[in-house]
């Protein structure tokens, strides 16, 4: 029990101070390799954050076009109903006994054919939204690119400066280790 107080009392003020001292400088050197790092790592991190997020809006892009692609779809197959519905009317109107059955056919085709421009006008909107929304794929097709070229060469360049100082940076935690 004696001993380890007495080799506890063994280590001088000197002694730790020059220990204290010594630590410091390790930790200093630790800090300009951090430095020459810079805001590299914070930049590769922002770079991935945003192609993500450009990933993210692509893809939610192309299923708003597919969406307004089946919307489309949909129109045209109304459209076809619509005008077999006006034949299947034009037909009645032949074999028609009086003026009543004759008019209330000619506001069903009237009907339909209202609805076919409807549908028509849908189609439209339907098809300039998605033009919008390529225009809008395409720029962020283009810039997910650039972003991911931006993020190669900082990755590259952030690689370069740790693999250059990744000895001189394992030698001095060691040294705190000791």
């Amino acid at each position: 029990m004696e001993k380890t107080k007495k080799a506890e009392v063994d280590i001088t003020v000197e002694d730790r101070l020059r220990a204290l001292y010594s630590l410091q400088l390790v930790d200093s050197e630790i800090d300009k390799i951090k430095i020459l790092r810079g805001e590299l790592p914070l930049e590769v991190q922002d770079l991935e954050d945003d192609i993500a997020g450009l990933e993210t809006r692509l893809g939610n892009l192309r299923d708003e076009v597919l969406a307004l692609e089946k919307s489309v779809q949909k129109k045209n197959i109304e459209i076809t109903e619509a005008e077999s519905l006006i034949k299947k009317y034009e037909e009645q109107q032949k074999n028609v006994r009086n003026n009543r059955e004759f008019d209330s056919l000619s506001k069903e085709i009237e009907y339909q054919n209202l609805e076919i421009e409807l549908f028509n006008k849908k189609i439209k909107e339907f098809n300039a939204q998605i033009e919008e929304k390529k225009v809008l794929i395409s720029e962020a097709e283009a810039t997910l690119s650039e972003r991911k070229s931006d993020l190669d060469n900082k990755k590259a360049e952030l690689d370069e400066i740790i693999s250059d100082t990744q000895k001189e940076e394992e030698g001095l935690y060691n040294k705190l280790c000791l």
